[in-house]
């Protein structure tokens, strides 16, 4: 039998189908299609938060000081904010505290006026040095306020305690573990006590850690005579907690 011969069937059964559907449409119009499309989304979902603390003893001290001092000349001024901010310098590096952690953060000088008998005269110049301190490890803490008093300093103000980078980062990440455990936990106890059957987490979201407020102590040490009565200093860096809150979101059966 032909190549020919075996495939003349299927031809004129196909050119006979398209033969009767262009008579058909010819006398009846076209042929009517209808096609049904149904979508469906599901979009409940069951939404629980949960919250972690973590704590931890600071590790860092932070606080700043400020040399002011007034002379009839600029020059003189400033020879003696310099000497006072370099013997602090010099005894704070001695401690262990390393340069790039003592920071100037304001150098101003300002003209010093007398208006007494209804007229202004100048009668000399304020020169004033800021420097911010990064101590660490903060048991040195004590030692740096008494170094920077002692050799002159007139003002420290801004103590904080914290955390390094280092030390936060492991602390968040421990109470967000806290937290999705507690989240899951009352997920299920919702849901049994509600009769919901749980599906998969679909979403999880945190909200910013929260810090403690640090501590904060201002001072202003006027004379020497005042720096000298002072008992050395004791300052509690006590605890600092990180708070991490998520909220999780479970597909419903």
């Amino acid at each position: 039998m032909s190549p020919w011969s075996s495939i003349k069937g299927p031809l004129v059964t196909v050119l006979f189908i398209f033969i009767f559907f262009y008579v058909f449409t010819r006398l009846f119009g076209p042929i009517p299609l209808s096609i049904n499309s149904v979508t469906t989304t599901k979009t409940d979902l069951f939404t629980v938060d949960g919250t972690g603390e973590a704590t931890a003893v600071p590790d860092t001290a932070r606080f700043s000081i400020g040399v002011t001092k007034t002379a009839s000349t600029v020059q003189d001024a400033q020879n003696q904010v310099n000497q006072i901010v370099n013997a602090v310098t010099q005894e704070l590096k001695q401690l262990g505290v390393e340069e790039k952690n003592i920071k100037t953060t304001n150098y101003s000088v300002n003209p010093e006026y007398d208006y007494s008998q209804g007229r202004q005269t100048a009668r000399g110049y304020n020169v004033t040095q800021n420097i911010d301190i990064e101590v660490k490890p903060i048991e040195k803490a004590n030692q740096a306020l008494d170094i920077a008093t002692g050799k002159g300093a007139n003002q420290v103000g801004g103590i904080t305690f914290t955390l390094d980078d280092e030390a936060k980062e492991k602390l968040e990440e421990k109470a967000r573990g806290q937290a999705i455990e507690k989240a899951k936990k009352k997920a299920q106890t919702i849901s049994n006590l509600a009769g919901i059957r749980l599906g998969r987490i679909i979403n999880v979201n945190e909200s910013p850690s929260s810090y403690p407020i640090p501590l904060y102590e201002g001072r202003s040490l006027a004379t020497d005579q005042v720096q000298k009565a002072e008992p050395p200093t004791e300052l509690q860096p006590g605890e600092n907690t990180i708070r991490v809150t998520v909220n999780i979101s479970y597909e419903t059966l």
